[in-house]
């Protein structure tokens, strides 16, 4: 047994395709993913079509919101922004002690590639108001395609981290080595505002200039 298939992570959200395209990398990778939804039986559809795409030796399972968050080391919230709140109340008090991860961009349809940001600052921020000081909140994937995450070559796409720790941002950025991708710890949670508003500019670029997963890399490093 891989050290990776010790560590659990829950996908809350993971019936989408940016969190079942995240659940996917991860499984490939060895971890033992819980996908957590309000329906279980989503969830448990979800797992079963990552395991038919990797394999039997994948340990991908489905479950309640709740059991997910309960059973895992650390949560991955990629849930649309309407259901943000309600998520994280949810799960309130499942999540203490262990870090979050935010996939969420708060995108208000219809107008999505005009950036529009909650009045904590950006969904990481709001994050940290609900679970409390405490919370170990980390920013992550918001500017990766689910093309690029179920595809097999490696994303030409760089991962920004944001977070409320330096320790919190260097265990995700183990989770973005882990998934194939680039990352860079981009500073504190403060600095989610700016990589959450990219999302609505990068759905902007798909617009205009007719493709489906615009992304970003960082030069000069």
């Amino acid at each position: 047994m891989s050290d990776s298939l010790l560590y659990t992570l829950a996908v809350l959200g993971g019936t989408g395709k940016e969190g079942k395209g995240l659940a996917y990398r991860w499984a490939k990778a060895g971890y033992r993913v819980i996908i957590g939804s309000r329906s279980p039986e989503k969830a448990l559809a979800a797992a079963a079509e990552l395991k038919q795409i990797l394999g039997e030796g994948a340990v991908v399972e489905g479950d309640s919101l709740l059991n997910a968050a309960q059973r895992a080391d650390m949560v991955v919230l990629a849930v649309p922004y309407a259901a943000h709140r309600e998520t994280l109340m949810l799960v309130k008090d499942f999540v203490k002690g262990k870090i979050l991860v935010d996939v969420t961009v708060p995108l208000v349809p219809p107008k999505v590639s005009k950036v529009q940001m909650p009045p904590a600052g950006s969904a990481a921020q709001e994050a940290v108001e609900i679970l409390g000081p405490e919370a170990q909140v980390v920013d992550a994937f918001q500017n990766i395609s689910y093309e690029h995450l179920m595809a097999d070559a490696t994303p030409p796409c760089d991962v920004l981290v944001t977070g409320t720790s330096k320790a919190a941002r260097e265990e995700a950025l183990k989770l973005v080595q882990a998934a194939g991708l680039r990352g860079w710890d981009a500073g504190p949670v403060e600095n989610s505002v700016v990589v959450e508003g990219l999302t609505s500019v990068l759905i902007y670029l798909n617009r205009q200039y007719g493709v489906t997963h615009a992304g970003i890399q960082i030069s000069g490093i």
